[in-house]
């Protein structure tokens, strides 16, 4: 017998259609989160917004009813001081303008000499912490605990006045190699090119250009045969070879401006200032502490495996070290290195407190009192330590970016 009822549904054929579901109801706005978070952001932007013009309007408001001008127009006016030292020419009918180059370029100087002394310096140490020498391990250890648990300020305070501002006075200096060593600082002959000097600067960065080939070269070759070829003894020999023979075979175009004693004073030569190395000093050996255990640290991440295989294969120490594990550490040493860095570059302030011409000290310090151009000032002061910070980071993590391992 047939059936009008089909197995499916049970519902005769042909019947009515199934009704739809009900549409789903758009959340309220304040139940969609998306929504609701994004007007809570454009609230705090306004907000920021409003108090950020309140102050510049507060600010403007100030300097008009004091009768403060605002603007760079002051720039361009005579400074009326001099700076004790200047890698440019700098006079006291200079303006406030070259004030500002004069420090940045002080500034820049011993940033760059302290990065280089603590760079080196905290390296030995930190492979020497590590030392199997018991001595070596114990002395680096004593280095770190001491330098980096004294404040930098009271470092440099040593080294300046306890150490160099007791050297003999000018007319009773240390002498050596024609150099001489005083309270006023290091002075030393000046080199004075001469014709022909110019081929000597040129053979300098031809070998250094040279060197870099040469390196990216060997490390090609090393990757298809496995064989290694002596890149740092060749460069060094380049650097120093063949500027060497071109000044030898240019007739040594080279002078020296000896330094004299006249009245109480060396005239001519070069002087390091005691405020220069009072700073260098100090920065180098305080951030020189950090980066040994930074360096530790990154030598320890790496896994003893490594260096256990390379006793295998009846590699060295040494050659472990510089080619294994130095390598593998230096993906983890860089970051914090980058910090140890802006940190010197920083902490290199702290030279207003015992007289070196830093931005500081010249910008911020005597242009801002003689000016009273206080906003301006500041301005291009932490524009300046910004903009140093900035291209360090940048350049520490592009080169960590190189040295990251890549999968294939």
């Amino acid at each position: 017998m047939s059936s009008d009822i089909s197995s499916s549904g049970g519902k005769p054929e042909g019947g009515s259609p199934q009704s739809k579901a009900p549409p789903v109801s758009q959340p309220k706005f304040w139940n969609d989160p998306k929504k609701r978070s994004l007007l809570f952001q454009v609230l705090l932007l306004a907000a920021l917004g409003f108090v950020f013009y309140t102050i510049v309007d507060n600010t403007l408001t100030n300097l008009e009813q004091r009768g403060i001008t605002t603007g760079f127009d002051f720039l361009t006016r005579e400074a009326g001081f001099g700076i004790a030292m200047s890698l440019i020419d700098y006079t006291e009918a200079s303006s406030y303008g070259m004030t500002f180059i004069v420090g940045l370029l002080n500034t820049i100087l011993i940033a760059v000499m302290g990065i280089i002394a603590a760079t080196i310096l905290g390296f030995v140490l930190g492979v020497a912490r590590l030392s199997d020498n018991w001595l070596i391990a114990k002395f680096s250890a004593m280095y770190i605990e001491v330098f980096r648990n004294i404040p930098l300020l009271l470092q440099i305070f040593f080294w300046y006045y306890a150490v160099l501002r007791t050297l003999p006075h000018p007319r009773q200096s240390i002498e050596f190699l024609g150099s001489f060593i005083n309270n006023r600082g290091f002075i030393f002959p000046a080199p004075v090119p001469e014709d022909g000097f110019g081929l000597v600067v040129f053979g300098f960065f031809a070998a250094i250009i040279a060197s870099w080939v040469i390196a990216r070269w060997s490390r090609k070759r090393q990757e298809l045969t496995g064989q290694q070829f002596p890149v740092f003894l060749t460069s060094i020999g380049l650097i120093v070879g063949v500027p060497l023979i071109l000044f030898l075979l240019s007739g040594m175009p080279l002078g020296l401006d000896h330094p004299e004693l006249k009245g109480f004073n060396f005239r001519g030569g070069i002087t390091v200032i005691p405020e220069l190395m009072a700073l260098w000093v100090a920065l180098s050996i305080y951030t020189a502490a950090f980066i040994a255990e930074t360096v530790r640290a990154g030598i320890l991440a790496v896994s003893h495996g490594q260096t256990e295989a390379a006793t295998a294969l009846g590699m060295s120490k040494a050659k472990t070290l510089r080619l294994i594990v130095i390598p593998q550490a230096m993906r983890v040493v860089i970051p914090p290195l980058t910090s140890q860095y802006l940190n010197l570059t920083k902490n290199s302030s702290l030279a207003t407190a015992i007289g070196y011409p830093d931005l500081v000290n010249v910008f911020a310090g005597t242009t801002l009192n003689q000016t009273g151009q206080a906003i301006e000032v500041i301005a291009m002061t932490m524009a300046v330590y910004l903009t140093l910070s900035l291209l360090t980071s940048f350049f520490m993590n592009w080169y960590n970016a190189r040295i990251q391992l890549t999968e294939r």
